[in-house]
């Protein structure tokens, strides 16, 4: 029983941690949560494929999809043809988890994540730098 309360309560607190997380964070700090739950999803969903457990792979490619899904609904597709290229590739990625999800295929898994990661990485390097050029121009503009 305490365990189960425990439990319980550690999940709580990670809803709350995440949801006051995401109250607080910018939209370029949202997609980078975003793409590291859709790597953390796949990277269970393959744990759970190797250890054949179906129902626990099922939710995490289930979560996975989802994320991808959030991540190609926050773009837009008037702004040019990297807005369409990523939309392209979320569309791939989805289908690819069905695809997954129905055969129980780690390496189709393993495909997505090589997909999304760099996407993560390039993400990443564009908040540094622009976090960088905001504290530059910061100093720059600073009274002599």
């Amino acid at each position: 029983m305490v365990t189960s309360n425990s439990s319980s309560a550690l999940r709580q607190y990670r809803k709350i941690d995440t949801e006051s997380a995401t109250a607080y964070a910018s939209p370029h700090r949202l997609i980078q949560m975003l793409m590291e739950g859709a790597l953390d999803s796949l990277t269970k969903a393959k744990g759970h494929i190797q250890r054949g457990e179906v129902v626990a792979k099922g939710e995490q490619i289930g979560k996975a999809i989802g994320i991808v899904g959030g991540l190609r609904e926050g773009l837009n597709l008037e702004v040019g043809e990297l807005a369409t290229n990523l939309d392209t590739l979320y569309d791939y990625m989805q289908r690819r988890l069905v695809e997954t999800n129905r055969r129980s295929d780690p390496n189709l898994v393993e495909e997505v994540i090589d997909l999304l990661r760099p996407l993560k990485e390039a993400w990443d390097a564009i908040g540094d730098g622009a976090q960088n050029t905001e504290e530059s121009s910061t100093v720059t503009d600073a009274p002599a």
